[in-house]
């Protein structure tokens, strides 16, 4: 990396982010499960909305025994809202390993820690510098942001071999007396100033030692490839209510999207077929077709996918039986359940 201002660079960002850092819960503490707890929520999901998620969970579960084995029903309910369900999965079967294998102390060095589940590159450099203190690269969108167009990287930040250029730049650049900071630092400065489009170029504190910007356009930066088109489903979702008040709820499959949460009844819609009948012969319910109230019609958007999402209470005439992955719940037992966000809009609607 032929790049002059190494030295500068880190001075000025470090000093920068020590002054002007957010008061943010994680960066209260150094201790490693909670910075792990912090990133892997941080992930696909903006600050200010995980941060009362943080302090309860924190709360709930203050310590790495704490989580290892609480219910996934439980854990699955204290994410609810976060979405991408598989992190916190994935975050409880590390931290078990973590209890199980190594005493309860998470491991301070990348080959151990990147062989816990769930921790990928960018978790464990985050860990290892924020909590450890060691100088290890730490890789998101936001630090291949910054770092294309301070040193004038253009290689496609959608490929995933081009996350191996910025984790070399990273180990030449960081701050091995700082390296929290440093890491920390180039995090905050793709969130706040260098951001997507529009950087804030005048309030950058390295703007001096920015090759996009002598150039006259960091906005160009960093290329980036489209996005794989969406895919769109078209769902009818019933609220099913029988004749004591209680509502048919199920629940999703243990793999795949949304695993293990509850949902009420839905059934992707087809040109040519009645969704309704098509519940009473798959539930074995008999429904009354006379009354369907619309609830609420809305779109989901997951990464790669949409739900275009039409909702309907509707009563049940008679029960002729019930599958083991289904219930008629009481709106007590409902309000226990991990639901999924589409879920949890219906039934706040239902409630209001």
């Amino acid at each position: 990396m032929n790049y002059p201002y190494t030295k500068q660079f880190r001075q000025a960002l470090v000093q920068w982010f020590l002054e002007e850092q957010r008061d943010l819960p994680w960066r209260r503490t150094k201790e490693p499960y909670q910075i792990w707890v912090s990133e892997v929520m941080l992930q696909q999901t903006r600050v200010d909305t995980v941060i009362p998620y943080y302090n309860r969970f924190i709360e709930k579960y203050p310590t790495a025994e704490s989580l290892a084995y609480s219910p996934e029903e439980e854990l699955l309910k204290m994410w609810e809202g976060l979405g991408y369900y598989s992190r916190v999965r994935n975050l409880q079967a590390g931290v078990r390993e973590v209890v199980e294998v190594y005493g309860g102390k998470v491991p301070d060095n990348r080959v151990d820690i990147s062989k816990l589940k769930g921790v990928g590159p960018y978790t464990a450099g985050a860990i290892l510098s924020i909590a450890y203190g060691k100088p290890e690269h730490a890789v998101d969108g936001n630090v291949m942001r910054v770092l294309s167009r301070v040193l004038n990287i253009d290689a496609d930040i959608a490929l995933p071999k081009t996350k191996k250029i910025f984790e070399q730049a990273v180990t030449e650049l960081i701050d091995p007396e700082n390296t929290s900071a440093f890491n920390q630092g180039l995090m905050e400065l793709g969130a706040l100033i260098c951001t997507p489009t529009s950087p804030k170029c005048l309030l950058c504190p390295v703007r001096d030692y920015c090759t996009a910007f002598h150039e006259g356009d960091p906005s160009s930066l960093p290329v980036k490839s489209k996005k794989l088109k969406t895919k769109n489903i078209e769902y009818d979702v019933y609220i099913i209510r029988d004749k004591e008040g209680r509502f048919l709820m199920e629940k999703r499959p243990q793999d795949g999207l949304l695993a293990n949460m509850w949902q009420f009844i839905m059934i992707e819609r087809q040109a040519d077929e009645n969704s309704l009948t098509k519940v009473e012969k798959q539930y074995n319910v008999t429904l009354e077709h006379n009354f369907k109230e619309p609830i609420l019609s809305f779109e989901h958007v997951f990464s790669h996918l949409k739900w275009h999402i039409d909702s309907f209470l509707v009563d049940a005439v008679e029960v002729n039986g019930i599958q083991g992955n289904t219930a008629f719940l009481t709106k007590e037992q409902i309000a226990n359940l991990p639901m999924p966000v589409p879920m949890l809009k219906i039934w706040g609607k239902i409630n209001a």
